[in-house]
């Protein structure tokens, strides 16, 4: 549903507060943990450094992400070392994702010469950061990790470093 349901009901589709039975089916998922990163390995990588490209990607608003104005966490702030690409840059002004060629454009800036499997995201609990794993798959960028705990479980540990600021 690329533009959501704003976009669908402004072009005058079919909508239905009733449910539509469809007959089952079988989905066989594949749970795939290499692509999940918790506190632990945040830290670690934080600790021995990953070379000068950015690694970790936060989601969440550039207010947020400051600590300028935190509005759902007890703590203001960000990871040390992150940067800061708000979900809403994979958007168009309608709401539908941008093209895969401007995607790709933008992720592999951010990459530097690194494979997307060595760039992680994360937002403020793990939502919205993964905009950016189907953004970087829309843009053929496969691979990419999400730190699940995001920000809520990375100050869940007063004795993390927190840093305020765009940088």
């Amino acid at each position: 549903l690329d533009g959501g349901l704003a976009r669908w009901s402004s072009q005058g589709l079919p909508t239905s507060s009733q449910p539509r039975m469809r007959p089952g089916k079988t989905y066989r998922g594949r749970y795939d943990d290499s692509r999940l990163l918790d506190s632990i390995d945040v830290a670690d990588r934080i600790q021995y450094g990953l070379g000068e490209a950015p690694w970790l990607i936060d989601a969440r608003s550039p207010e947020r992400f400051s600590g300028e104005n935190e509005t759902i966490d007890r703590v203001a702030g960000h990871v040390p070392g992150a940067i800061n690409r708000p979900y809403t840059a994979n958007l168009q002004a309608d709401g539908r994702l941008r093209s895969p060629v401007e995607l790709a454009s933008e992720f592999r800036a951010l990459l530097g010469d690194r494979e997307p499997s060595e760039l992680a995201v994360m937002c403020g609990s793990g939502v919205t950061a993964c905009h950016h794993l189907l953004a970087m798959e829309r843009a053929g960028l496969e691979g990419g990790k999400l730190f699940a705990e995001s920000w809520s479980g990375w100050i869940s540990d007063a004795s993390r470093p927190v840093a305020i600021g765009t940088v």
